[in-house]
């Protein structure tokens, strides 16, 4: 049985990061008992997804010739990967929704994140779970990264599918949620133009910056503009935020820097590995089944809960035009 001792409201903790089957801490979570649900479940693209961080140094035997003609080489500093294989994603799938429907409060909102190679199945699935009235909104995460295939439009946005427990009465705070430029301000007059707009269900944002100081180095990275709007929008300040494939954390960073609790889990040591130094010097988190001491106190990142250096690297810009 995972250790969950107690519901994370009304207790002192920030958050709580578990190495464990996502499943087991689930079915041990109370009903009802938490705020907001995001997940990014593995894509199942039958690959195994990985990323190598490279620092770039100067060398007369380096491979690249940079600035005034000199030489300079690139050194692996570590590989971060995991297995994105399944003989049957929906039947892993099915089990992990059917309890996260439960432990939703009443009001709360779940955030599935997929692309467009299963999003159509995953919604058939959860109008099951959920009920097909509990569907919101389909969100389009659009950002222009990447290889451009020549046989086909290339694939340049992900799905984020938003379900509510109770469709007439469920938390979205319209005035919190960072606005957006208007793409013709001229139109409006300056008053509107300079509050800016609400976001509609497509968000251009870019994918976290090579080498921006948000970026960790973990396969499939989500930027923390992305959870940050989507914490404002269905939580309310100390409410409890759920992610179980938790990954890099970038969940538990957007609640923590918003003045939420949150519950992080994920069975890949790696992502643990990466979270401890992510959560270097925060304090009141609880590690369950994992020791982040080894990976702490070398590298320190306080500037990703930083909110004014955030919103400047990593905000959610205005739709192209």
């Amino acid at each position: 049985m995972v250790a969950v001792d107690k519901n994370l409201k009304g207790g002192r903790l920030t958050g709580r990061i578990h190495f464990a089957d996502n499943l087991a801490v689930l079915g041990a979570l109370p009903s009802a008992s938490v705020d907001l649900i995001y997940i990014d479940p593995p894509f199942n693209t039958g690959k195994i997804q990985s990323r190598t961080r490279l620092k770039t140094v100067r060398s007369a035997d380096g491979e690249r010739t940079g600035f005034q003609g000199h030489r300079y080489e690139s050194i692996a500093l570590g590989t971060k990967r995991f297995s994105d294989i399944f003989d049957d994603y929906l039947a892993f799938l099915e089990p992990r929704l059917i309890e996260a429907h439960r432990v939703l409060a009443p009001d709360g909102s779940f955030y599935f994140h997929v692309d467009y190679r299963e999003v159509h199945y995953c919604k058939v699935l959860l109008d099951a779970i959920f009920g097909r009235e509990s569907f919101i909104n389909e969100i389009i995460w659009a950002y222009d990264f990447g290889g451009r295939p020549k046989n086909k439009w290339p694939p340049k946005h992900d799905n984020i599918l938003l379900y509510a427990k109770n469709p007439s009465d469920y938390v979205f705070n319209a005035d919190e949620i960072e606005r957006i430029p208007y793409m013709a301000p001229g139109l409006v007059g300056p008053e509107k133009a300079a509050r800016g707009k609400l976001p509609t269900d497509t968000w251009w944002h870019t994918i976290v910056p090579t080498n921006g100081s948000e970026r960790t180095g973990y396969p499939t990275q989500k930027p923390l503009g992305i959870l940050r709007r989507i914490v404002q929008a269905s939580t309310r300040p100390g409410g409890v935020v759920l992610d179980f494939f938790a990954g890099s954390g970038t969940t538990g960073a957007a609640a923590l820097e918003l003045g939420r609790r949150f519950i992080l889990v994920d069975n890949n040591r790696e992502a643990l590995e990466v979270m401890a130094g992510r959560f270097d010097g925060v304090e009141g988190i609880e590690w369950i089944g994992f020791d982040p001491a080894p990976y702490q106190g070398k590298v320190k990142q306080p500037r990703l809960f930083s909110t004014g250096h955030l919103r400047e690297e990593g905000s959610v810009g205005a739709e192209p035009s």
